[in-house]
């Protein structure tokens, strides 16, 4: 098992990519503030199970990976250092949005079709299937038990955060969005919050020795 402070230092890089802007919580904002609450928390049942979808895939392809290649950890922590530093930029590029400025016009759509765009919004989604194969070999190590049950309780944690997190901007994504809007310092407060966290994360992945 992982210690509880490698969990919780986890827990943190999730939090990050869940307030990070992308497509899931684009469309879970703009679900959210178009078609009320309930749309929205259809929508987030969709993403979580595409997170699962995603969890299984790797659990199997790290086991695989970095028992048959271990040099491929090195491989995926500097695919991981790049793609948390991207992200630091995206998040504060001058052209950048808040995670709550949404396409507001969307049509309202039947609760099948809530779940499944949920569903293939995530599946489809790199930005998840990259998080998790560059940062869960950074918390998975051979002194701690077997590589997918390791790779299973980061991702439990993962969705965890991400469906505590996601259901908290369900429920107030209206009211936050007219808050952003009449305090932008905030929005700006935020983005630089965002990109200082992913900036150290990425630091602290690039000085982490091969397993």
């Amino acid at each position: 098992m992982i210690p509880v402070n490698e969990l919780l230092f986890f827990a943190l890089a999730a939090f990050v990519l869940v307030i990070s802007p992308g497509p899931n919580m684009i469309y879970l904002i703009s679900r959210s503030i178009t078609q009320g609450r309930k749309a929205g928390m259809i929508s987030l049942a969709g993403v979580i199970v595409g997170f699962l979808f995603h969890i299984i895939l790797v659990s199997f392809g790290l086991t695989a990976i970095l028992f048959a290649v271990p040099f491929a950890f090195i491989l995926l922590k500097t695919l991981g250092v790049a793609y948390l530093l991207y992200l630091a930029w995206q998040a504060v590029k001058p052209d950048s949005k808040s995670i709550f400025e949404t396409n507001k016009d969307l049509p309202d759509d039947k609760p099948g079709k809530l779940f499944r765009i949920g569903f293939l919004t995530n599946v489809l989604n790199p930005k998840v299937a990259v998080f998790y194969l560059s940062l869960f070999p950074q918390f998975i190590k051979a002194e701690y038990g077997s590589v997918m049950m390791q790779s299973l309780q980061l991702g439990v944690t993962q969705v965890m955060v991400s469906f505590t997190i996601n259901f908290i901007i369900v429920l107030i994504a209206a009211r936050a969005a007219a808050w952003f809007s009449k305090n932008p310092a905030w929005v700006k407060a935020q983005k630089w919050f965002m990109a200082s966290v992913l900036t150290g994360l990425a630091l602290k992945m690039a000085f982490t020795k091969v397993r």
